[in-house]
């Protein structure tokens, strides 16, 4: 019988691992492209060490090994910036990523208040695309240029509001 996938707070000892994963899953996004100096596979341990300790990192666990990985962070206005959601190539199309994003969404409205959820993504990033709009984001603005060949998408999409009493 397999192992479940579990979904936990990451820990500054996930930092390397978190980093060796996101290396090997933005190497698709870099051939989309044809651009191999992205943020993601330029960012150093240090700089991730520094978003473990300010944002909400959550990991996706197979056993002992990290094969998922989400990070987020809630400015003053309620605005939640999710980035760097990344799924082991061999366990992509599943569900995984869609459950560890709605486990940074809940966590981020529960504990950090936040209002809308933003995120971006490559303009010919598709499968990223449909993933994001099946799960209730839309796009906002026009496309924001990065490089030559990379402009990103930005899409939000409000988080779920508790129920309420109607009032009299």
């Amino acid at each position: 019988m397999g192992m479940s996938v579990t979904i936990s707070t990451a820990e500054a000892s996930d930092a390397e691992k978190i980093l060796k994963l996101q290396y090997l899953c933005y190497q698709s996004e870099a051939e989309i492209y044809g651009d191999y100096t992205i943020e993601p596979l330029t960012q150093t341990l240090d700089e991730l060490r520094a978003e473990l300790a300010e944002g909400c990192v959550l990991v996706a666990r197979l056993g002992a090994e990290v094969v998922g990985s989400v990070r987020g962070t809630v400015d003053g206005d309620g605005t939640a910036v999710i980035g760097k959601l990344i799924v082991h190539p061999r366990l992509q199309r599943h569900g995984l990523g869609g459950r560890l994003l709605a486990a940074l969404e809940d966590r981020l409205a529960a504990e950090r208040e936040a209002k809308v959820y933003q995120l971006s993504t490559g303009h010919r990033s598709e499968v990223n695309l449909r993933m994001y709009r099946k799960l209730g984001y839309s796009q906002v603005g026009a496309a924001r240029p990065v490089t030559r060949r990379l402009s990103m998408v930005t899409l939000e999409k409000p988080a779920e509001q508790a129920p309420f009493a109607a009032s009299a």
